[in-house]
């Protein structure tokens, strides 16, 4: 069973990615021409664009657009699938095989900003996105972010930010996909090196370090990986956003749930927006597995996660907000929403 919205946007190619063409630059090529005159990858824009009219991001863009073989899925064996990083939001949300096979990622992919953003937006591009700190986009502000000396959010208005987490930057990585990616130990490639999970390409839990993400420039992330379906899978995601359309979540939320009956069997919940990282949340699923998904239960495990909460000042609400986002997602899941 699946709760969320109906996806929206193009339809899926039904491509798989094989190879480059003789008319599509090689990955080699695009590499050495970001390591030669430096500047960044361009996927579909969306977030490069809006840093580049505010003169954050002056390029050079290297556009990544006209390597197709980066779009569409294929069947791994043992039962797999992999989802080339130029996929739209759109299409991986449309894809008949997600949507039976991967639910929570079909229903969370279908979520974020527009229809028309899920169009241009890519599997790769939200992975990798920068964060939207005001001040860190803000092109006169100097931050961590931008090799400054502090963070102007943690003395300044932090009221959209972690509530979760040591780091000394305090805005949450914006990735809505890497939140259900993570619920699937989902692996990601990355043009000539090995796979590695998604949750490498963040670092550590608690979002030690400064960069929203650790793969250097001239690297090219071309697939993540997801591995065999699980049957009789139910899948739901949430955001509470401040805005009922086209807005930053405060808190999401996306779970992966077996039942035997009532029983819970498997559990996979993860959470954005409340940490420097997407989160895992391995407290939730402990206290679900094994135990029958009534609603005590369910809510006896959503308030586990206040135990990993330490606010900032201006982010107090987010606890409560946090928990009962966890707690929304899994009664969805389990049909009591």
């Amino acid at each position: 069973m699946t709760t969320g919205p109906t996806p929206s946007g193009s339809a899926p190619t039904g491509r798989a990615p094989t190879g480059p063409t003789p008319a599509e630059p090689s990955l080699t090529d695009l590499a050495a021409a970001v390591r030669a005159r430096g500047g960044e990858f361009r996927a579909g824009g969306t977030d490069t664009t809006a840093r580049q009219r505010t003169g954050l991001s002056t390029g050079p863009f290297t556009d990544l657009a006209a390597a197709g073989h980066l779009r569409g899925s294929t069947p791994l064996r043992g039962g797999g699938l992999r989802i080339g990083a130029l996929t739209t939001l759109a299409e991986l949300a449309a894809d008949p095989r997600v949507r039976e096979g991967w639910p929570a990622l079909a229903v969370t992919a279908a979520v974020p900003a527009t229809p028309q953003v899920r169009a241009a937006g890519t599997v790769g591009g939200n992975l990798l996105q920068r964060n939207r700190c005001w001040y860190y986009r803000n092109p006169h502000v100097d931050c961590l972010q931008k090799g400054g000396s502090g963070c102007p959010a943690r003395t300044g208005d932090h009221h959209f930010g972690v509530v979760s987490g040591d780091g000394p930057c305090v805005t949450p990585h914006p990735s809505t996909l890497a939140v259900a990616l993570l619920t699937y130990d989902a692996e990601a490639e990355v043009h000539g090196e090995s796979p590695r999970p998604v949750a490498e390409l963040y670092g550590d839990g608690g979002g030690l370090h400064t960069a929203d993400h650790l793969l250097p420039p001239d690297r090219i992330l071309t697939a993540v990986r997801l591995p065999a379906p699980l049957p009789g899978e139910r899948a739901a995601c949430h955001r509470s956003i401040s805005r009922s359309r086209a807005e930053w979540p405060l808190v999401e939320v996306t779970a992966r749930l077996v039942l035997d009956g009532a029983t819970v069997t498997r559990a996979a919940v993860a959470a954005g927006g409340v940490a420097r990282v997407p989160l895992r949340l391995p407290e939730v699923e402990a206290a679900l597995t094994g135990r029958e998904a009534t609603p005590a239960v369910l809510a006896e495990a959503a308030a586990t996660v206040l135990g990993r909460c330490r606010p900032l000042p201006q982010t107090g609400y987010k606890a409560t907000l946090f928990r009962d986002t966890v707690l929304e997602v899994l009664e969805r899941a389990v049909g009591l929403a």
